[in-house]
């Protein structure tokens, strides 16, 4: 993660510290044909790709997807790019899945990589219910959720380990691993 380069463009989600915290599960664990879903600027994809995997890079937003290629391109990395509402344009099953969601609870449709909805899981329960049909027999979900989504009862749904959490003032940012 330290040698790649992240140029952040307007209107997209900067990296911040569920980025950073997701990236490094990344390392640890993407593998095979990858998706990164909700890509924004595109630094899982791209630590993804650094170690190897092929990755195809989604989100609803054209403006992050353009971001996406901008970073790539900036890091010398051959993908496939799509803009998708979670799996409506996504072809393919894949070995590893990366999902960083909008997961802060909010009303506010005009920010999409913020709005997570009235409880924060409206994106997040969209996409436990259509996942399974885009992963590969042999896979891994690296999903991002937050102590306002109550993450703990995915755990225990989804039998998912905790791989990382961090504590922060006002919540508890973790990443979740489900096969």
């Amino acid at each position: 993660m330290n040698d790649i380069e992240i140029k952040n463009c307007s209107n997209v989600y900067e990296p911040r510290e569920d980025s950073y915290l997701l990236a490094k599960c990344v390392e640890k664990y993407a593998f095979g044909n990858t998706l990164d879903l909700g890509a924004g600027t595109g630094i899982q994809g791209i630590t993804a790709a650094g170690k190897g995997c092929k990755v195809t890079f989604a989100d609803i937003d054209r403006s992050a997807v353009h971001c996406c290629k901008r970073n790539a391109t900036l890091n010398k990395i051959d993908a496939k790019f799509v803009v998708s509402d979670l799996f409506s344009n996504i072809n393919g099953k894949f070995n590893t899945i990366i999902f960083n969601p909008p997961y802060l609870p909010s009303d506010d449709k005009k920010h999409l990589a913020y709005d997570g909805g009235k409880s924060g899981r409206d994106l997040i329960n969209r996409f436990m219910n259509s996942y399974k049909s885009k992963v590969a027999e042999d896979h891994v979900v690296l999903l991002l959720e937050s102590s306002f989504n109550d993450y703990g009862k995915d755990v225990k749904k989804l039998k998912a380990k905790v791989v990382a959490k961090e504590h922060y003032f006002f919540e508890d940012l973790v990443v979740l691993l489900f096969e």
